[in-house]
């Protein structure tokens, strides 16, 4: 910062005193640009052009601490230096315990202290925004690991025989977490029950609703509820907790048989799950895919059958792998597209969870704007 011009306010409707600290300045060949503000009013239009503001407490419009709490309360606030007379040093004390970098005594500070002041100050409260910016880098980093926990939990399939794979990926637009859940229960007749879902929007009250729901959900199921009856259970806590009315959830529930024979899926507005067996994709029959949960109310929601092929797996999956973009086109992915990109990763094996979204990500030249997450159950017997 030596050689670097800072940018000082001066805040000082005295004229003799507002000649002195230029004279000051000047005497120390300080690299500055001075501007001047006579009102407290003034100096608040000027602030965001400051980096350092040389602050007299006795203006026309303000007297004592309260115009330095104003500029403190400015959004970015510059580090400031309070200029106190002889008898005054007390109140210096006290703006400094009020948030004040430092305060100097008119009449006893030459050039290289006011320099030395001023360097300080700004210096000081860099590091100090930067040690505030890193506090909230951490608390947001804490803030979205327990939301992720509480959306993404371990699966309750210690003793089951199907398979299970997760996958969450964040957009990369920004770091906000998404509102992306997933969870699989094992029940004691050997059903396994699986959801996927996604609030609509990004945002800690968004991360916040679907775990709500997740947890919502485990215990419905826990407690042996019906499927139609989940769902209807969870719309009602979805418009009982959201933070706005237009808030909505599309979900996709799936309940595999204890013979691992045939499954019966929900949509709630999300897409359709995919049925893989070996390297190919079966067509699940047309079903109403059903409004999200949120959108009308006393809904139903109908399920579907499906018999399940040996050797099945079921991807379901939230709609951030679907509408990542595609070079050369204004439309988005797309199911149809997303199925030959899984074609073709088939052929390869058993193993293409990663492949697919690293090749969509790819498609669309860098991170999905959207959060991705997938649940992949498989036939282990």
């Amino acid at each position: 910062m030596r050689n670097k011009t800072v940018r000082v306010l001066l805040v000082e409707d005295d004229d003799g005193d507002a000649v002195l600290v230029e004279a000051l300045l000047e005497e120390a060949s300080a690299p500055f640009v001075l501007s001047r503000a006579e009102t407290l009013a003034e100096a608040e239009r000027m602030l965001s052009d400051a980096e350092c503001v040389l602050l007299d407490l006795g203006l026309p419009d303000s007297q004592g601490l309260a115009g330095l709490r104003r500029l403190l309360a400015k959004p970015n606030a510059p580090a400031i230096l309070v200029l106190t007379g002889l008898d005054d040093e007390r109140e210096g004390i006290d703006a400094v315990a009020a948030g004040a970098e430092d305060y100097l005594i008119k009449g006893k500070v030459d050039g290289e202290l006011l320099l030395r002041g001023v360097r300080y100050a700004v210096e000081r409260r860099r590091a100090e925004d930067a040690q505030r910016k890193l506090r909230e880098v951490e608390l947001l980093a804490s803030e979205r690991s327990r939301l992720e926990r509480g959306l993404l939990p371990r699966a309750l399939l210690q003793n089951s025989d199907v398979g299970l794979e997760v996958r969450y990926q964040p957009g990369g637009q920004r770091m906000l977490l998404g509102g992306d859940f997933y969870d699989a229960v094992g029940m004691p007749d050997g059903t396994v029950h699986a959801i996927i879902g996604d609030v609509c929007g990004h945002g800690p009250d968004e991360a916040a609703l679907g775990v709500c729901l997740r947890i919502a959900w485990r215990a419905l199921v826990l407690a042996g509820e019906p499927a139609e009856k989940v769902l209807k259970t969870l719309d009602q806590v979805l418009v009982a907790e959201r933070h706005g009315d237009g808030i909505f959830t599309t979900a996709c529930m799936v309940s595999v048989a204890p013979d691992r024979r045939s499954v019966r899926y929900f949509l709630a507005g999300h897409p359709e799950p995919l049925l893989v067996t070996g390297e190919e994709i079966v067509e699940l029959p047309r079903s109403k895919v059903g409004v999200p949960l949120g959108v009308l109310p006393d809904y139903t929601w109908a399920g579907v059958d499906v018999p399940l092929p040996a050797g099945w797996s079921l991807a379901c999956y939230t709609d951030g792998l679907i509408e990542g973009r595609v070079p050369d086109d204004v439309d988005r992915l797309g199911v149809e597209r997303l199925c030959e990109i899984l074609a073709r990763h088939l052929r390869n094996g058993p193993t293409w969870v990663d492949p697919v979204i690293a090749e969509v990500t790819e498609l669309n030249g860098g991170p999905l704007d959207d959060d991705v997450a997938i649940l992949l159950l498989k036939d282990g017997k």
